[in-house]
This record gives C-alpha cells, sequence and structure tokens, in this order.
C-alpha cells in the first residue's frame, strides 16, 4: 500500500511538531512518523518537565525570603512527588499535540521509518507491519540520544541519563552526583538540590564552556549557585565507576573515590541517525554524526531537509523550532531562507536564567565589526526589587558604525521570556530602534532593555542612529 503526501516528517520533537503544523496550516498534505513518544524527548524527556521542575525549584529558593514579606514559614520538596506532576503537565501536552495534529488532518504514523528511495519511505510498526509512503519533500527531525561518556555505564537505579530519568520514578537516597558541564548539568544542579538531593556536581569542563555567555554572566551565575551551597568540581579525569552493592562509587583521577546513592548524567547528545538508511540515497553525515546541510537546511538530496539535533551543534528544541520555520518556508516558498543559528535564542533555566542571541565582542571583532555596549542591571529596576529579585542585568551589543544590534545578553528572572524582544524587529539594523521607541509598562523588567539601549547610544554617540 502506498500513500503519497507533499510533505513527510520523520520525528515528533519540537522541529518535527512544528514542520507538520506549520505545513499543514499553509496548505500541504502532511504525514508525520513517531517511532517512540509522540513530542520527542524535549515533551517527554527534556525542556517541558525541565522546566516544571524548575519552576518547582524556584519557588522553594524564593521562600528563604519569605520571612521578610511578612510569609511565615519555609518550602521543601519531595521529588518523587515532583517527578509525578511533571508526568500530568506532560500528559497533558502530549494529548493536546497529538487532537491538534489530527485536527489539521496530518497523517500520523507510529513507527521507525527508512528511505527506500530518493522520495520514498518504509515505515515500519512495533508489530513489525510496514508500508511504503511517498512524499515530494521529507523533513529529517530525529533528535538525538542521550550521550554516555567513558568509565559510565547506564544502571537502572543507579547510573542515569537524562532520559532515563524521566522514564520512572528517580531511584531512593538523597546523595546525587551530577555529570557534566553543559545546560543540562547546569540546570539538574541546581534543580535537584532545590527537591531535596544532596548534590556533587562533577565535570572534567567549565560550566557552559560552549556558549559564549559573557564573564560577567557566568559569575552571576557561579553567585547565585554557591547561595545554595551548589559549585561545580571541574578538571575532574573518572577512572572507574563501581556499582556493585548499594550506591555509587566514583573514582577519580585524583585518588579520591566519590560515593553517592546513584548518577545523573547530563553528559550532552548525539544525533540519532540509526536505521534511516541515508547512505542509500547519498545523504551524508560529518565526523560527529550530524546530517550535513547546506544554509537552506537541505541535504545531499535538494528535497530532503535536515532540522534540529540530528543537523543542528547547538543541539536545543529552540533551534529546532527555527530550523523547522525555515525548512517550511524553503519548500514552499522556494529557498528563500537561510538559517543563522547565532540569532536563535539560547536559555539556560538554573540558580538564575541566563538567555543570549546573535554575536558576542568576539565574534563581532571577527566579523570586522566594532563592538559598542550598553548595560541595566535589575539592582537599580523597581519591579526586581519588589520581588527581592535584583540579580542580573540586560547587555546589549550595538555596531559602533551603524547602530545595528550586533547581540544580547539578559541575565535574571523571566531572562528566557525577555529575550524575545530582541529577536522580533524586522532586521537587525533596526531592532535597538525598536527597543528605544518603544512603549513600556511600568514598573517591569523589560524597561531595562529600553534603559540598556539608551545607554548604548549616549556613551557610544550612537544617538542618531537609534533614536534618529
Amino acid at each position: 500500500m502506498s500513500d503519497h503526501f507533499d510533505l513527510a516528517v520523520i520525528g515528533s520533537g519540537p522541529g518535527g511538531y512544528r514542520a507538520a503544523t506549520l505545513a499543514a496550516l499553509r496548505g500541504l498534505h502532511v504525514a508525520i512518523i513517531e517511532r517512540a513518544d509522540w513530542g520527542g524527548c524535549c515533551l517527554n524527556r527534556g525542556c517541558v518537565p525541565k522546566k516544571a521542575w524548575h519552576h518547582t525549584a524556584r519557588l522553594v529558593a524564593a521562600s528563604r525570603d519569605f520571612a521578610k514579606r511578612g510569609i511565615r514559614g519555609e518550602l521543601d520538596a519531595d521529588m518523587n512527588q515532583a517527578w509525578h506532576h511533571q508526568e500530568e503537565v506532560v500528559a497533558g501536552v502530549r494529548d493536546s499535540y497529538v487532537d491538534y495534529m489530527h485536527r489539521l488532518k496530518i497523517t500520523t504514523f507510529a513507527g521507525s521509518a527508512r528511505f527506500a528511495g530518493e522520495h520514498e519511505l518504509d515505515v515500519t510498526d512495533a508489530e513489525g507491519g510496514s508500508r511504503r509512503i511517498k512524499a515530494d519533500a521529507v523533513i529529517i527531525a530525529t533528535g538525538g540520544t542521550a550521550h554516555v561518556p567513558a568509565p559510565f555505564t547506564p544502571v537502572p537505579g543507579k547510573v542515569l541519563t537524562s532520559d532515563m530519568l524521566y522514564d520512572h520514578e528517580p531511584p531512593s537516597g538523597k546523595r546525587v552526583a551530577i555529570i557534566g558541564s553543559g545546560v543540562v548539568a547546569t540546570e539538574f544542579a541546581f534543580i535537584f538540590a532545590m527537591l531535596g538531593k544532596e548534590v556533587t556536581w562533577l565535570a572534567r569542563s567549565p560550566a557552559l564552556r560552549k556558549i559564549p555567555f559573557s564573564p560577567q554572566a557566568l559569575g552571576t551565575l557561579r553567585d547565585a549557585l554557591a547561595r545554595y551551597d551548589i559549585a561545580l568540581r571541574k578538571g575532574e579525569r573518572f577512572e572507574r565507576v563501581d556499582t556493585e552493592g548499594d550506591g555509587v562509587r566514583i573514582h577519580l583521577g585524583s585518588g579520591e573515590t566519590v560515593e553517592v546513592d546513584w548518577v545523573c548524567l547530563g553528559t550532552g547528545r548525539t544525533p540519532h541517525t540509526e536505521g534511516l538508511g541515508l547512505e542509500a540515497v547519498g545523504i551524508e553525515t560529518d565526523t560527529e554524526g550530524f546530517i550535513r546541510r547546506n544554509a537552506h537546511l537541505q541535504t545531499a538530496l535538494p528535497h530532503v531537509y535536515a532540522i534540529g539535533d540530528v543537523a543542528s551543534p547547538e543541539m536545543t528544541a529552540n533551534h529546532a523550532i527555527s530550523d523547522a520555520t525555515v525548512a517550511v518556508t524553503n519548500i514552499i516558498d522556494g529557498n528563500t531562507r537561510e538559517q543563522d543559528s547565532r540569532w536563535v535564542p539560547v536559555v539556560v533555566y538554573s540558580a538564575v536564567e541566563l538567555a543570549r542571541l546573535g554575536l558576542d565582542e568576539d565574534a563581532a571583532e571577527d566579523d570586522d565589526l566594532e563592538p559598542a555596549v550598553g548595560f541595566a542591571a535589575f539592582e537599580t529596576s523597581p519591579r526586581a526589587q519588589g520581588q527581592d529579585d535584583i540579580e542580573g542585568f540586560v547587555r546589549l551589543i550595538g555596531d559602533m558604525d551603524s547602530g545595528a544590534l550586533l547581540g544580547g545578553e539578559i541575565v535574571g528572572s523571566e531572562a528566557g521570556e525577555l529575550v524575545h524582544l530582541l529577536s522580533l524587529a524586522p532586521d537587525h539594523e533596526t531592532a535597538l530602534k525598536w527597543l528605544a521607541h518603544g512603549t513600556y509598562n511600568h514598573p517591569a523588567r523589560a524597561e531595562e532593555l529600553s534603559n540598556a539601549t539608551e545607554t548604548l547610544a549616549s556613551k557610544w554617540g550612537l544617538s542618531e542612529a537609534i533614536f534618529g
């Protein structure tokens, strides 16, 4: 049996779901194929349940200041109950995802997809049944799988990947080792501590070293974590992991042994291409396993696009969703858009939120631009003061010659929401002008974007370019 579609999407994570729904809304006949849980990693084992936990963690952290606000008592959290709560959240979102796809007349296939030809996919379900579908265009959005570095080996109840953490209720025991220095580990170190665990955070590298946050941002994060007695032990070498008997023993290169009840690996992800049959149709991967694509997100086959973690080294849901928008636009309008991943927001939800997009000073100088910096701290914000939450700042980078926005960084509460104000102008050239001429609610944290813009314009002689 064969079915023909305008577009077939492989994978239903944030990128695949966005691609399928946007394409259907724009009039295409769409099929989407998912071999596991609808919604992919982000919904079931990633950003959605983790954000639910982070909200709980922030409530517990804020309770330390309740007394001076006239609120009696202090909160504590139960990680196992928090796990059940996120399960309910995820189930509700998943149901809404599937219902919306059905209302858009998107055809859903539960199974694994494999290229049978340049325009053909074989879809095999869990019982081994197979059917062939044809599509004028294909989007590969198969995401990634948890990376497990040596000498760690996943052991249920003892050594968990971030995927395994959401498959079952957390193991018993308060002592937990978080391994890794990236976004997931940085978020989990705070979340686990607020959910009642005694956290030991170990990594080979400094925290968030692959993301160009400023020294000021990383310092603010370090200070915020320190207030909850959370600190990364960087530069550690892992020699051996012993899971026999009770608990887990991590033997370090220094000769020290760290004993905990269980381990959670926040050590990144690897792109998932296994079983797709890419080699049969000439689609290539690079040395790290990412599918090769051009700026239009096309693979070696012009009608096949690759989006999200399977092709994007940034490996965030934000990049997957942005890729989906670019890919669908190019399929419909004829490759009119190019992706610039630097302008997709990157956000970290830890003891303090960090968000950024665009260039930092070094990247701007590499592009032969002259960066100018505008700064505004939340410590002078009436809104932040009223919330007893004055950590952080807004830091904008403009071009000395034109007044164009080159990049921006926001640190503090609601940074993940405020960063959108830096991406909504029609172009980078007028973005600062939009901020300068905008009208704002008062008091609001968003006002600090206006203040940072005004500071930049005044300090660097860009008033005419920005306010003119």
